[in-house]
């Protein structure tokens, strides 16, 4: 018998159950933290810039490629791409969920570098880019001048130089994107000094790439060279132009000292923004926003952390009348409901205990099933660590209904062995032996029939069994683990401890057993009489399934509950051709309005980007 050797040696079932509780207890601390399970598969994402291109030339000549290319890449599921009016082209390729992403973003990869040479010379000298798409959204920094002494050029710069590369360097940060582009030289061409002096955008064009470039220009006195040199001089000229007069000083065309034409003389030269597809408000008011999505595995809770301390530290250097903070944290919902759930499961293991106590009546005998509880849900977290599982709301929700499900099989042990003892006036160590030789079987065969409900859960196919997986992983494993407990703790505890109670002759554990006492003889009656009238039982278990099919059929579902996480997403669409400005003038209204609201936080608009912007889908 598997129980008579933790009965003789005591010390190794405790080993065993300590040993189980630390490796859960350490996997507690290592497993990543998540509202979710993870849902959607990998997605890798192909973006490319062609200036100055419609959206009908981005199709024609950088789309049509580019997904020549890649359709029937192996495990994709689909593709969905997109074209803008500013020259961006974007693709987006779903892969099989349980596909490695870095294996994903290489297979993209090699395909992108077929078509590369297909792609107008503009796009590759912008460079085409591949990166994994990380969905899971942690939050959104704000940063702003409160008293307006910055504007939106300065605010935007500073982020993309000192702000975005240190939070993504951040551990669990997959990806920071800023709203808004850094500084870049502009050059505002004047159409009518263009025409009157017979010059051609190309001809600008090819001054400024001639006279704004990084030259080598060599060395004096280096080889060949006298042989008797004894200084080495290297050359330096100015490169690269960074100035707004060095650009205006560009000579577009020269006939002679006295008929040049500078830059200046038919354009309007400054340094602005790289692009102005964005603009941000936060209450109304001209921001920088940057969004932050969780790397794939990490622990969402930690990552946060890390920003706000990352913040704190970039703080110190910031300029006056600079302020930079994270307005929207989804953690914070996170961190709610695991409050929530950690509450749940002490008041349930609390109660667990109390029952226990109340029909044990002996605090020995509580203690056997009530040290199954810890040992069992710590020991899921390794098994959850094993898996590459997370700590989120299902696994929690789990372990809430495993509490009650854990103790049964080490009650069975100890009620026979204090009924054994009681009635047959045996010994602590000779009840348990005999006492799990009669219920090993059954014990074994309860959890085989509780496996049986939970591990099908597992294996159901489709995002839905996805979703449902770890539930299932989370409850099998805690009663996995207490069936291991009641063979091996619960027995030699018994053996060492127990001890038969004192019957309770007054007090409210008297009155508790009396009145146990007179419910279970008139169960006994009832079930008795029943059991003479098969057609009534035939007849109450034809009305509990019917009432069970209706319940079923008119209760609304939903693929996961839904729950207010503080916050309200939405997209406002102008009419095709809406200038930014315009955009944004509507937004500082709609903004207002939500501000006069109660109950309103902030508010953050983000001009010209759309979590719904119409797509192309290919399947």
């Amino acid at each position: 018998m598997i129980s008579t050797v933790f009965i003789n040696r005591p010390r190794l079932a405790m080993v065993i159950s300590i040993i189980l509780t630390l490796a859960g207890i350490l996997s507690i601390f290592a497993l990543p933290v998540e509202m979710y399970p993870k849902l959607a598969p990998p997605q890798i994402v192909v973006t490319a810039i062609y200036p100055g291109a419609s959206a009908e030339v981005l199709a024609a000549t950088v789309a049509a490629p580019l997904e020549d290319e890649i359709n029937g890449v192996e495990d994709m599921l689909y593709m969905m791409s997109k074209c803008d009016n500013n020259g961006t082209y974007s693709l987006t390729i779903p892969f099989a969920v349980g596909t490695d992403p870095d294996i994903a973003l290489v297979k993209v990869q090699n395909r992108v570098q077929l078509a590369t040479p297909r792609l107008p010379q503009e796009v590759t000298r912008q460079g085409v880019t591949v990166n994994i798409e990380f969905s899971d959204f942690l939050g959104l920094l704000v940063i702003r001048s409160p008293n307006g002494t910055h504007n939106r050029k300065f605010l935007s710069n500073y982020t993309h130089d000192y702000i975005k590369s240190a939070i993504t360097r951040i551990p669990g940060v997959g990806k920071a994107q800023v709203f808004s582009s850094k500084y870049s030289m502009r050059v505002w061409l004047d159409s009518d000094r263009l025409s009157a002096l017979e010059l051609s955008v190309d001809e600008v064009i090819a001054a400024i790439e001639s006279q704004n470039i990084q030259a080598s220009i060599g060395s004096v006195g280096a080889a060949p060279g006298p042989e008797n040199r004894k200084i080495l001089y290297t050359l330096q000229t100015q490169g690269r132009l960074n100035d707004p007069e060095d650009f205006k000083n560009i000579i577009v065309r020269s006939s002679g000292r006295s008929s040049q034409v500078c830059l200046q003389d038919v354009a309007k030269v400054e340094m602005g923004l790289e692009y102005y597809y964005n603009y941000d408000l936060y209450n109304g008011m001209p921001s920088v926003c940057v969004g932050l999505n969780q790397m794939a595995g990490s622990n969402a809770l930690e990552a946060v952390a890390a920003v706000q301390a990352e913040i704190r530290r970039l703080a110190k250097n910031f300029p006056d009348d600079f302020e930079c903070f994270l307005s929207f944290d989804s953690t914070d919902f996170v961190r709610a409901t695991i409050k929530e759930i950690v509450f749940t499961i002490s008041l349930t293991l609390l109660l667990v205990v109390f029952i226990c106590f109340v029909f044990l009546q002996d605090f020995r005998a509580t203690l056997v099933p009530a040290l199954t509880i810890p040992v069992s849900l710590c020991a899921t977290f390794s098994v959850l660590m094993a898996f590459g599982y997370s700590i989120n709301m299902l696994t929690l929700f789990a372990l809430v209904l495993s509490v009650g499900l854990v103790v049964d099989d080490a009650i069975v042990v100890v009620e026979r062995v204090l009924f054994l003892m009681e009635n047959e006036k045996l010994g602590r160590r000779e009840a348990t032996v005999k006492a799990m030789q009669q219920v090993t079987g059954p014990v074994i065969a309860t959890t085989l029939v509780l496996l049986a409900i939970f591990v099908p859960i597992a294996f159901v196919p489709g995002m839905t069994g996805k979703i449902y997986q770890q539930f299932a992983v989370s409850i099998s494993s805690a009663v996995l683990f207490s069936t291991v407990n009641a063979l091996s703790l619960s027995p030699a505890l018994c053996a060492c401890m127990l001890r038969l109670p004192k019957p309770v002759a007054r007090g409210p554990l008297a009155w508790f057993n009396l009145l146990l006492g007179n419910a279970r003889n008139v169960y006994v009656s009832l079930a008795y009489r029943l059991a003479r009238r098969s057609f009534l039982v035939i007849f109450f278990l034809g009305v509990t399934l019917a009432a069970s099919w209706f319940v079923f059929s008119t209760t609304p579902t939903a693929f996961i509950p839904e729950e207010d996480q503080g916050a309200i997403f939405g997209s406002i669409q102008l009419p095709e051709g809406a200038s930014l400005e315009r955009t944004a003038a509507v937004m500082q209204q709609v903004s207002k309005k939500f501000l006069d609201t109660p109950g309103v936080d902030f508010v953050i608009s983000v001009c010209g980007w759309s979590f719904s912007a119409p797509v192309k889908t290919w399947d």
